[in-house]
């Protein structure tokens, strides 16, 4: 029940940080905000304070931060619509941005107290095309063709979304303080199920020395979650992976939360606090990333908008872009639907 509990705070702490993100530049500018909610549904209770409704709704999933005038036309100078492209542009993509900046500081917290996983080879396997190829004990991995490699996750990403391709593989010596280059064909292993270098890897997390190498693995880890996101969703784009394996609703990731929180609770309170905290950060940067998405409804299909109003010097008419909106809207709540569906599904 505890680890339930842990996981949805998680989940409105992210949503929360979103929203807020909209509310303060929504304020900056001028802007009336009609409501600020955390959930959706019917309200459990509210309140008002000066001219915006504060209010906690039923279902502890998603929230909202509505501004006069944002998707109709309103005399009121402190509507939406009324302010500069700019000033709505800074308001839409605060949303996103404050995401990733509480990613990067669970990103800091995670690094700080864990450190980061070198890409550092721990020894070869016999038989495959690694040992073949001359890497040794020590060796680290630089580059897999041309995706750069900073930690051991990195190698099971790529290897994971280029199964059974090519690689030229740049790899540094330290004993030796060279560089060099091979090219490897993975194997494919029976017992495995997959095609392997023939690599194992320490796969534990080192310190790090310094500040700015702290800040260079935080902002790194952001990166990384992006870039994993980013793959995901071409994959599934290219039918590569079903969309009910891709795609996690909110049960399911109440249910992912707490399961890994519950189970690291064992391992001592340090361990728990690093478990919710990434996956703060996963959740922040996923939602960050997928808000972006030029999609109507969403903060990126706002975004579009915008810009091309800067472009033209004049908006797109606003009855259009609102029956676009709302079209994106029903498209959005119908994969709702459809990913709830898939959660409650799993549990039978």
């Amino acid at each position: 029940m505890l680890s339930t509990i842990v996981a949805i705070l998680v989940f409105g702490l992210v949503v929360l940080v979103h929203e807020f993100g909209h509310f303060l530049f929504a304020k900056l500018n001028g802007i009336k905000v009609v409501e600020f909610s955390i959930g959706m549904g019917p309200r459990l209770f509210s309140f008002m304070k000066g001219e915006t409704r504060y209010s906690l709704k039923i279902l502890p999933f998603g929230g909202s931060c509505m501004m006069l005038g944002e998707d109709e036309e309103e005399s009121d100078e402190r509507a939406f619509n009324n302010k500069s492209v700019w000033g709505r542009i800074t308001v839409i993509a605060a949303g996103p941005v404050f995401n990733f900046i509480l990613a990067f500081l669970f990103a800091m917290i995670i690094v700080g107290v864990a450190g980061y996983d070198p890409p550092e080879v721990a020894k070869t396997m016999e038989g495959y095309p690694a040992a073949e190829a001359g890497l040794e004990s020590g060796d680290v991995i630089k580059k897999l063709n041309n995706q750069k490699i900073k930690t051991y996750r990195d190698i099971m990403v790529y290897l994971m979304f280029h199964q059974g391709e090519d690689l030229n593989v740049t790899y540094e010596r330290p004993s030796a303080g060279k560089t060099y280059q091979t090219v490897i064909t993975p194997k494919y292993s029976e017992e495995d199920e997959t095609y392997l270098m023939g690599l194992q890897f320490y796969g534990t997390y080192r310190q790090t020395n310094s500040i700015p190498e702290m800040l260079e693995y935080s902002a790194y880890e952001i990166e990384y979650n992006i870039r994993s996101t980013l793959q995901g969703l071409g994959m599934l784009i290219q039918r590569k992976i079903k969309p009910e394996d891709a795609m996690a609703g909110p049960i399911k990731i109440v249910t992912m939360i707490g399961g890994t929180v519950n189970e690291n609770s064992r391992y001592g309170v340090e361990a728990m606090l690093l478990t919710i905290s990434n996956w703060c950060l996963i959740l922040s940067a996923s939602l960050g990333i997928m808000n972006l998405l030029p999609i109507p409804a969403l903060d990126g299909g706002r975004l579009v908008f915008l810009f091309l109003e800067a472009v033209r010097g004049k908006p797109v008419d606003r009855e259009k872009e609102g029956m676009i909106h709302m079209a994106g809207m029903v498209l959005l709540m119908t994969l709702m639907v459809f990913v709830l569906y898939n959660d409650i599904k799993s549990y039978f």
